[in-house]
């Protein structure tokens, strides 16, 4: 196998940077109220995949439940997302986005492309013939870290991290 041509460090913090800069620069074209980055992952999780779950949208973003289910509740409050509850099992709750989250990602999106095309304007044009010629390969790396996390069950062994116990069922060493 070959050596490594990725700076993988570097892709990741540029990446960082770039997402950051873009939403920063953009915020004040659109009019828009701010907008947090965690409910802005929800919104486009939801977004993505209508008729989630609230712990299916936690599982794919790594976070807690409650704190998802708390940003959750201020985005149906606001109109960018609604619950709907199974017929047959009223527990089951889906998400689906609204008319007004899509209005405001057409916005955000517009916004932010924007924010690109300006900052690109400054590349050399072969930069930018590199840049779009990446983004097929960006797209599939995107779409590869979105993928929920495989979290392996905990393997249970008896005893493991704890003093082995004498008869009587207690630690050796533990006051009687």
């Amino acid at each position: 196998m070959g050596k490594e041509t990725v700076d993988h460090k570097a892709l990741a913090a540029c990446m960082i940077d770039i997402s950051s800069d873009i939403r920063r620069k953009s915020l004040n074209e659109t009019g828009l109220p701010p907008i947090s980055n965690g409910m802005l992952e929800i919104l486009r999780v939801v977004e993505s995949h209508p008729g989630i779950t609230v712990a299916e949208v936690a599982a794919r973003l790594g976070r807690q439940l409650s704190n998802v289910s708390s940003q959750l509740r201020e985005l149906v409050a606001v109109g960018m997302v609604t619950r709907v509850k199974d017929a047959s099992d009223k527990r089951y709750v889906s998400l689906h986005p609204t008319d007004e989250s899509r209005r405001i990602k057409t916005l955000l999106e517009g916004s932010w492309a924007d924010a690109l095309i300006a900052a690109s304007a400054r590349l050399l044009p072969e930069e930018r013939e590199q840049i779009a010629a990446s983004l097929p390969a960006l797209e599939r790396l995107a779409s590869f870290l979105a993928e929920p996390e495989q979290t392996p069950a905990p393997v249970v062994t008896a005893g493991v991290g704890r003093p082995p116990r004498d008869r009587s069922g207690t630690s050796p060493g533990a006051l009687r």
